[in-house]
């Protein structure tokens, strides 16, 4: 019942009687990454090379959120451009979209070293600023990648195993859908099958 809730209040917003403010989400995610600047909120500042802020169309109706920045994207201050990154366009493509249609981020926007975990105080420190993005976007759904990202966004210590394979109210306006992470999918390449279940539920839902 919450899930078709949720559908309806998409379609309310989809309304074209109803009167909305103009959005311009370009401009608000352009504040927002000013706001950003050379953030230096946490010690992940004195160890990165870029702030991985977040790309794509700022006005997508699907957003991914990966859990942080590797050394690819520290490097070149885009989200997932490794071979994770590589990994997540053949995904986007065979769901038949294109990188520049959706919209791509973390729920960190700063490398940890060594590739470690996220902290706790990391993610409590940047995580708002993700929240931010997400009101400017407003996506219809959003694929969280990964345990991090979904626990994270769904407040939950629930393993990714077991939140994957549904859709979860989020917000007032959006889904999230739960998938494993594409560095894990590299890792184990017999979870592409249920990952691709994911992305085939998703595509019902964007329908």
């Amino acid at each position: 019942m919450q899930l078709k809730a949720h559908i309806e209040r998409q379609r309310e917003l989809k309304n074209p009687g109803v009167l909305k403010p103009k959005r311009d989400p370009a401009k608000a995610l352009a504040e927002i990454r000013k706001e950003l600047g050379e953030c230096q909120c946490c010690p992940l500042h004195s160890t990165r090379n870029q702030l991985v802020f977040g790309a794509g169309n700022p006005d997508a109706d699907l957003m991914f959120v990966g859990e942080a920045p590797g050394a690819d994207e520290d490097r070149q201050g885009e989200p997932f451009v490794g071979r994770s990154g590589q990994l997540l366009t053949k995904i986007i493509a065979a769901m038949g979209k294109t990188r520049d249609q959706v919209y791509i981020g973390n729920i960190i926007k700063c490398r940890p070293p060594g590739n470690r975990n996220p902290e706790s105080s990391e993610i409590a420190i940047c995580s708002p600023f993700l929240d931010r993005q997400i009101e400017v976007i407003q996506p219809k759904v959003i694929c969280a990648l990964g345990t991090f990202a979904a626990q994270t966004m769904l407040n939950t210590n629930i393993s990714i195993g077991k939140l994957r394979g549904r859709a979860h109210p989020y917000k007032d306006y959006c889904l999230l859908v739960p998938t494993f992470h594409p560095a894990y999918l590299l890792r184990s390449p017999s979870k592409k099958r249920e990952t691709w279940e994911d992305m085939q539920m998703i595509m019902k839902l964007l329908d």
